[in-house]
């Protein structure tokens, strides 16, 4: 029996002397508590060294998955020739043995003996020592571990945190002394300052003109444009600037040479973070862009920590200051940090930055994620996401031809055709006048009510006073009628004064009704009367007869 015993060095074949001893699993330590004793159970029979770190690396890789390097199938066929092998992995072994046809061993007794001869492998193996195997075993260990981790020296995000940071120093600096130059050579040119806008043309004309008198003999079409030069030496003529000596123009020259000379170095530097950043974050950089992507990345600490943070604290990394006065005060939480300065949320309008920061952010968490722990080099994931986040943009603001056949809201509204309406530029919109025969049915149903009245009123003599009411009633109604046929607005509002009109006459007819019950009482009460008399003179007659007989 052989057994394959993987050092860092190489690969170790020992040959077994006494098999019988594995039977006794439980005393086999003892067998190997000095080296002569283990001497006496395994043989070292073959070894196969290494050539460098790399295949070291490889092979160490290789047996982590189960599987056999070249290397160790061409030591195997060499030395395993009808020969059973012990290994510590039976995976390996299974593999061994449908590639290789070498039977292979795999059990306790078989672990016991590996055990065994790790704590003796410097005594059994000569030419190893224990000073060449600790720093062997230290240096692979180191290469594996890399390699689990998927580490590359060029995706070492430290860089990309440092050279943001100067970069915004840089850009501190470089203000503050271009705000220098302008107020110290104000003094003598104050005009060149509104006409100059830029800073770095503003030192470059300062450091080619020197005097302001040199304007009208200099060319400085290299600098500026057409437009701006011939307006600059106009204002060099009559400026109000004050004269300044030789020693003092000196210094501002010193002083443009410092601000141009920043300028360079920090154009270096961004094309150096742009080329990390391609680098280290591609996805994230066609996501958000250079500049913000290498500032997310300095904010969270790391391109690994950035990966673990969830896509609403992508959101908001960079306000937290305002998210915690925001819960404080009980107020609305900022819907952006430091992602607001990236290109599509710029693009968007201010009603839908929200949505698009909301969008872009959980996209970009992604794109971390996949920079960070991916295999992929590629920035094809982050340029996909961007294309579906520009279509979102373009949905949300209507670029699009957004009234798609199948959705409810893209549906086309329905238009009736009118003959009426005129189309055109002096198109009328409110449809032609016509006669409205509803209210003939109003006049009809009017008449019906008062006719009721009527039969429900006994006939009672009215006063003249009624009469003429009745008349002036009469001439109303008539020219109502004579109304109604106007336009269907006027109908409506003559409709009211028909209600107006009735609810008079009704006013009316209970006061009429009210008249006749009063004068029907009196000649009840006159009948009464003359009820009441008719005895008393029947009885007067009667005397009179009486008496005349």
């Amino acid at each position: 029996m052989l057994v394959l015993f993987e050092t860092p060095a190489g690969f170790a074949l020992f040959k077994v002397l006494d098999e019988g001893k594995l039977s006794k699993v439980d005393d086999l330590w003892k067998d190997f508590s000095s080296a002569e004793t283990s001497r006496q159970v395994v043989k070292l029979k073959a070894f196969s060294k290494f050539e460098n770190t790399a295949e070291a690396l490889s092979a160490a890789t290789l047996l982590i998955d189960s599987k056999p390097s070249k290397g160790l199938r061409k030591f195997l066929r060499a030395h395993c020739d009808g020969e059973t092998l012990a290994v510590a992995d039976s995976k390996l072994g299974n593999v061994i043995k449908e590639k290789l046809q070498i039977d292979c061993v795999h059990n306790h007794a078989v672990m016991e003996l590996m055990r065994g001869v790790r704590s003796q492998l410097t005594e059994l193996i000569t030419g190893l020592g224990s000073q060449d195997l600790a720093p062997m075993s230290l240096g692979l260990s180191h290469s594996l571990s890399r390699y689990k981790l998927k580490f590359s020296p060029d995706k070492v995000d430290t860089m990309i945190i440092q050279a943001i940071g100067l970069l915004d120093d840089l850009d501190k600096e470089l203000n503050t002394y271009a705000m220098r130059v302008r107020e110290w050579y104000g003094w003598h040119f104050p005009e060149l300052a509104k006409i100059v806008q830029d800073n770095i043309l503003y030192a470059k004309a300062v450091k080619l003109m020197g005097y302001r008198t040199n304007a009208a003999k200099l060319d400085l079409s290299e600098i500026l444009a057409e437009e701006v030069e011939t307006e600059l030496k106009e204002a060099a003529v009559v400026s109000m600037g004050t004269e300044v000596s030789d020693l003092d123009l000196i210094n501002i020259k010193d002083l443009c040479d410092q601000v141009l000379s920043l300028s360079e170095y920090r154009a270096q530097l961004y094309d150096y973070l742009k080329s990390r950043m391609n680098t280290v974050a591609p996805n994230l950089t066609a996501l958000v862009g250079e500049l913000v992507g290498a500032r997310l990345i300095a904010h969270g600490g790391s391109l690994l920590n950035l990966a673990k943070q969830p896509g609403s604290t992508v959101q908001i990394l960079g306000a937290e200051k305002a998210l915690f006065r925001a819960l404080k005060t009980k107020h609305a939480t900022p819907k952006y940090g430091l992602i607001y300065h990236a290109s599509l949320i710029g693009q968007a309008a201010p009603k839908h930055k929200g949505k698009i920061s909301r969008s872009l952010a959980s996209k970009t968490a992604l794109a971390i994620r996949y920079d960070a722990l991916g295999e992929g080099q590629d920035n094809s994931m982050g340029v996909e996401n961007r294309l579906k986040l520009e279509a979102r943009l373009r949905n949300l603001e209507g670029r699009e031809l957004n009234r798609s056949a199948g959705a409810t809201k893209g549906k086309p509204k329905i238009e009736f055709y009118n003959k009426d309406q005129k189309t055109g530029a002096g198109a009328i919109i409110t449809a032609a006048k016509t006669y409205n025969a509803a209210a003939d049915s109003v006049l009809g149903r009017i008449e019906a009510e008062a006719e009721q009245d009527e039969k429900m009123v006994p006939k009672i003599e009215e006063p003249s006073e009624g009469k003429k009411d009745k008349k002036k009633k009469k001439k109303k109604e008539a020219v109502v009628t004579d109304d109604v046929a106007a336009d269907e607005d006027v109908g409506k509002k003559k409709k009211k004064q028909k209600h107006v009109v009735n609810e008079e006459d009704e006013a009316q007819n209970e006061e009429t009704v009210e008249d006749g019950d009063e004068k029907k009482k009196k000649k009840k009460r006159k009948h009464a009367e003359t009820e009441i008399e008719t005895p008393s003179k029947k009885k007067e007659k009667k005397k009179k007869k009486k008496s005349e007989e």
